[in-house]
C-alpha cells in the first residue's frame, strides 16, 4: 500500500467516526437530557439545562482539547493534556453525559451505562478528531511522526502524549 493510500485512508476513518460519532452523539445527548430533565419537578426552572446546555458544551470542550492538542502536535510542543483544566473539562463532559444516560431510563441497569459510556466516548473522540482530520497539515505530521519512529530520534524534550 502506497504512502498516499495510507494517508488517505487515515482522513477517511477519522471522518467516517467524526460522521457516525458526533451526530449520533449530539442527538443522544439531547434526547437523553431531555429524560433528565422531566425526571426534575415541575416548575423547576432547570429542567431545560440539560439537553439544552450539554451539547454545546460537549463540543466546545472537545473540539477546544482536540484543538490544542493538535496544535501542539504540529508545532513539537509538549501535549497540554496533562494540563488539569483540559482533562477536568473533558471528564466533567464524560462524567455528565454517562450520567444523563443513565438517569434517563426507568430502570438503570449496567448495560445502559456501558452503552451510554461506548456513544460518549465515540461522540467525544469524534469532536476531539475534527481539527486534525480538518487540517492540511495532517500528511506532513504523519510523515514527520514516523521518520522520527523509523529513525529513533524524537524532537528533544517534547511529550506528545
Amino acid at each position: 500500500m502506497s504512502e498516499r493510500s495510507a494517508l488517505r485512508e487515515l482522513r477517511v476513518l477519522m471522518w467516517v467516526v467524526i460522521a457516525v460519532g458526533v451526530p449520533v452523539y449530539l442527538v443522544w445527548l439531547v434526547q437523553v437530557g431531555y429524560l433528565t430533565g422531566q425526571g426534575l419537578p415541575r416548575g423547576d426552572i432547570a429542567r431545560w439545562a440539560p439537553p439544552v446546555l450539554l451539547p454545546p458544551v460537549a463540543v466546545l470542550f472537545c473540539v477546544m482539547a482536540g484543538w490544542t492538542w493538535w496544535l501542539s502536535v504540529v508545532s513539537r510542543h509538549r501535549s497540554p493534556l496533562r494540563e488539569p483544566w483540559i482533562v477536568a473539562s473533558l471528564v466533567f463532559v464524560a462524567a455528565s453525559s454517562v450520567s444523563c444516560g443513565v438517569v434517563s431510563v426507568d430502570n438503570p441497569s449496567v448495560s445502559v451505562g456501558l452503552l451510554s459510556a461506548a456513544v460518549t466516548g465515540l461522540g467525544m473522540i469524534g469532536l476531539f478528531f475534527i481539527p486534525a482530520a480538518s487540517s492540511r497539515q495532517l500528511p506532513d505530521v504523519i510523515r514527520r511522526r514516523a521518520a522520527e519512529q523509523h529513525t529513533g530520534a524524537g524532537p528533544a524534550g517534547v511529550d506528545d502524549a
